[in-house]
């Protein structure tokens, strides 16, 4: 709608206008050698010039802050703000004037109006003011619809409205990678990317876990008793720019010993990002649920709970397994060793280890030793369910170096 049409219209007017920082006043420093024509004319200029800095005149960086000068971009994650002011432009007194302020995006339609009752009255040249804040969730077209409605003297009802129409662009890039590892702990990997034309302050960026894990942020450095970021103590993010988190979820000790519902989670949990820019406008993003592809562990799984890193040749060493079962029906496991050509096992082949319930775990202490030096890879473990007669492999279950304790002595 025209404005000078609604002015003519309408008793009243309508003015919106987006509240935003300010941002630091750049200048175009115009210089020249000194054998040229205005020798050193220009040099003074800027020296003399209240915007420049001073000791630094040809920076194009100035002390000074410039009001906006255009709507400008609005950011997923931001808060915007917005000044609404209805004023009076006619000679008489009008009343029961309401205001109301709507944000319509592609999904649903919010009331920002700091309040929805009406005015009983006002003069002319006086006007009515608001202040709406709203912190943008949504991608893509926004709209603010702004909407007036009074009595003039002689009772007459009038109503109009105006459109603002605005474009949410997206701030960050997340991407997300799980790695499984053998215990029950998972890795997450996010990167984050600015995508934005400005420098971010990255003030905080989070995992928060699901219910069944508990979270252990690596990012840090310890350097004493105190931890220091890994990406420095100015944490800036330039345009562009990605940087990478990483963060260990381990399941709480009463989901530890369920392996069965550790194994089918999926969700994991979800990223909380906070920044700053320009001159500190805060912007909050929150990801959806993350969810990793479930590890299948089959019917019996075994992982290693103790093992040495470092073993001396031909001496004997202990390690302890876990032998959990994943299944939903009981079963009577039988434990086989098979040597390999280095690995050579300790103890009785073919000992029953009694029956197992449906996601119950037991502890295995074993004794091998290892005729080979380098690094050996501990293999022929074996696992039959006698009531299905089914045996279960496990090779390469984990790797240990193997030294000679007499190396460097003299014979």
């Amino acid at each position: 709608m025209d404005v000078n049409q609604a002015k003519q219209e309408h008793l009243l007017a309508l003015k919106v206008m987006r509240l935003t920082k300010p941002t630091l006043f750049t200048n175009m420093p115009v210089t020249c050698e000194d054998r040229d024509l205005p020798g050193d004319l220009f040099n003074l200029l800027m020296k003399e010039d209240p915007s420049t800095v001073k000791g630094a005149e040809s920076l194009m960086l100035g002390e000074m802050l410039t009001l906006p000068q255009n709507f400008g971009n609005i950011f997923l994650g931001e808060t915007f703000s917005s000044y609404i002011s209805v004023h009076n432009d006619s000679a008489q007194v009008v009343k029961d004037i309401l205001v109301k302020a709507d944000l319509q995006t592609s999904s649903q339609r919010l009331n920002l109006s700091a309040s929805n009752s009406a005015v009983s009255e006002l003069k002319p040249e006086c006007c009515i003011d608001d202040v709406i804040h709203h912190e943008v969730k949504e991608i893509g077209t926004h709209i603010l619809v702004c909407a007036v409605s009074y009595t003039t003297q002689s009772g007459e009802k009038l109503y109009f409205r105006k459109f603002f129409k605005f474009q949410v662009l997206k701030p960050l890039d997340v991407k997300t990678k799980f790695y499984n590892a053998e215990t029950d702990e998972v890795f997450l990997e996010a990167q984050i990317q600015n995508i934005t034309t400005s420098p971010m302050f990255m003030e905080k960026v989070s995992l928060e876990p699901s219910l069944m894990y508990n979270v252990t942020e690596l990012n840090t450095v310890t350097a004493g008793d105190s931890g220091e970021s890994t990406f420095g103590k100015m944490s800036y993010l330039q345009p562009m720019d990605t940087r990478q988190y990483l963060y260990c979820l381990k399941p709480k000790p009463e989901f530890a010993e369920k392996a069965g519902v550790i194994k089918g989670v999926t969700v994991i949990g979800k990223l909380d990002i906070v920044w700053k820019t320009n001159l500190g406008e805060r912007g909050r993003l929150q990801t959806s649920q993350l969810q990793r592809m479930a590890p299948g562990y089959g019917d019996v799984r075994l992982s290693l709970e103790l093992i040495p890193d470092t073993v001396n040749l031909e001496e004997p060493f202990d390690i302890t397994c876990k032998i959990t079962n994943c299944s939903e029906r009981t079963m009577d496991l039988v434990l086989e060793m098979c040597n390999t050509s280095s690995i050579h096992w300790c103890g009785v082949s073919g000992r029953q280890l009694g029956k197992l319930s449906p996601s119950s775990s037991l502890y295995l202490p074993l004794k091998l030793l290892s005729s080979v030096q380098g690094l050996q890879s501990i293999s022929g473990l074996r696992l039959t369910d006698t009531f299905l007669k089914r045996t279960y492999e496990y090779d390469d279950i984990a790797q240990v170096c193997v030294v000679c304790p007499f190396n460097g002595l003299d014979s």
